[in-house]
């Protein structure tokens, strides 16, 4: 059977700002629900992705700005920081971790420049939402086997 990703929820504080900052990104606007008993709930879906992200009133008891983690796939890592900064963005440098397999948390072990070798899965930018919930995008440009 297969089981697909659909939605992230992802706690905020202000469900304008966000839904603001995420459509400035570029994201689609696919809903914005409002119920009589006060639940909000607002769905954004990133250019190209099968899966959303949802946030609103009453959707999540998890702290606005808890998320981490969150990762985004480009093909071009330095044309997705571009663009996430001419957006408004307050995007990172451009880096690759000094282990060379995965990116640690924080910014622990992190290396300016992308990847010596451009290897996929191997360059990183970073960026948060305004209230702080943590993205990672990842250079995919050759998929590993199976995937």
């Amino acid at each position: 059977m297969d089981m697909k990703l659909e939605v992230v929820v992802i706690p905020v504080a202000d469900v304008d700002r966000s839904k603001g900052f995420y459509e400035g990104l570029g994201w689609r606007l696919d809903a914005d629900f409002t119920a009589d008993d006060g639940l909000r709930v607002v769905q954004l879906t990133p250019p190209g992705s099968t899966c959303s992200v949802i946030f609103g009133d009453g959707v999540s008891s998890a702290a606005p700005g808890s998320a981490e983690g969150l990762h985004l796939v480009v093909s071009d890592i330095e044309a997705a920081r571009a663009e996430l900064a001419r957006s408004g963005a307050d995007v990172s440098e451009v880096f690759h971790d000094a282990g060379g397999v995965f990116h640690h948390a924080g910014t622990k072990a992190r290396v300016s420049g992308p990847d010596p070798e451009r290897r996929s899965y191997a360059s990183f930018v970073s960026f948060s939402d305004p209230d702080g919930n943590g993205w990672t995008v990842q250079e995919v440009t050759e998929r590993l086997p199976g995937r």
